[in-house]
């Protein structure tokens, strides 16, 4: 089997995460990583994997370099959350005619924010005969991508809501300041409305299951408010008194004609009691989805983005959405042959 060619960019947290993945999946060769951290460059990626080894693959922050040489068919991409700042990330790659999958929360649905870059993409990608694709866990999948699969069981359907509870404190320390615990109510009011504090992706996911749906929504509300301790509360990293902010609720909202068709009701705070994810549509017949816990984010996300890779290739060359892809798995599609093998089997 021949296997895939795939150059990581971008080495925080996240991208480690996927390198790990990556080079766990027997049909894909990393061939080269990219990151512009100084204290990484020159050294071998494997050093910075949870359990440390030689994986042959020397981090560079020479870009150009790395597409050239490495000629890679697909980039797994973790950088930024925003499109107007790996906008020229993504047009170098594309130029190289390697396709893109992205944790980039914006380009999930870029048509709602930057519709002008999003066109931009979509033709480079197409000049160039490749795919470009936002994903991940949120969004990407929890908040949209799955509702949309359930509604698949619905004669009809009237409206979608989707709420994610996520205990912080078992999160990365990065998320756990993001989502301004141990501040102020006032200061975490500030924060807000310089967009410091703000989980980015959840327009893109309303956007997304109303394209889905054919629903054509007047109107996105989004509304952020913090989450206040009820109790001390304490992680490695923080600690927290009472009356100080533990986390982030975040309210996304598809409307039309004044009805909610579509609400996502994002939490994420430290100490969260009851953490899960869950859908509920309403139609016919009635969904009710709950998955008690959650879907770890930092372990899901790397596994979503590696697992997309072999599906791109069922997808015309463009910027295309996860609606546009058949359902994920970690392994590669069956072949012919093992397709027979199981008719047999069976």
């Amino acid at each position: 089997m021949e296997k895939i060619r795939v150059v990581q960019y971008g080495l925080g947290q996240i991208g480690i995460g996927i390198v790990e993945t990556l080079i766990r999946r027997p049909w894909i060769e990393l061939v080269g990583t990219i990151d512009t951290d100084k204290t990484k460059t020159g050294k071998d990626v494997g050093q910075f994997l949870k359990n440390p080894k030689k994986v042959g693959v020397i981090v560079s922050d020479r870009e150009d370099e790395v597409l050239n040489r490495a000629m890679p068919q697909v980039v797994t991409h973790s950088t930024s959350s925003y499109l107007k700042i790996i906008y020229p990330q993504l047009e170098k790659i594309l130029k190289y005619g390697a396709s893109i999958v992205s944790t980039a929360e914006e380009l999930a649905y870029p048509f709602i924010k930057n519709p002008d870059l999003a066109l931009k993409l979509d033709t480079c990608a197409k000049s160039n005969k490749a795919v470009l694709l936002g994903t991940g866990v949120n969004p990407g999948f929890l908040l949209d991508t799955l509702a949309v699969v359930l509604s698949g069981a619905c004669q009809d359907v009237t409206s979608i809501r989707a709420e994610r509870v996520v205990d912080a404190s078992r999160r990365r320390s990065s998320l756990q300041r993001k989502i301004g615990a141990g501040l102020t109510p006032a200061e975490f009011d500030r924060k807000v409305a310089e967009g410091v504090i703000k989980h980015v992706g959840l327009p893109e996911s309303v956007g997304l299951i109303a394209l889905a749906m054919g629903w054509k929504v007047g109107e996105i509300q989004e509304r952020i408010t913090p989450i206040v301790a009820e109790k001390d509360v304490s992680t490695d990293i923080l600690k927290v008194p009472s009356g100080a902010v533990a986390g982030v609720r975040q309210v996304a909202k598809g409307i039309l004609a004044g009805q909610e068709l579509i609400v996502l009701d994002l939490r994420m705070y430290l100490g969260a009691q009851n953490p899960h994810d869950s859908i509920l549509i309403e139609g016919v017949p009635p969904i009710d989805m709950t998955i008690k816990g959650g879907i770890h984010g930092d372990q899901a996300t790397p596994a979503i983005i590696v697992n997309t890779i072999p599906k791109l290739r069922y997808l015309q060359p463009g910027l295309r959405t996860m609606i546009d892809l058949p359902p994920l798995s970690p392994r590669m599609d069956l072949s012919e042959v093992d397709r027979s093998v199981m008719l047999k089997t069976f």
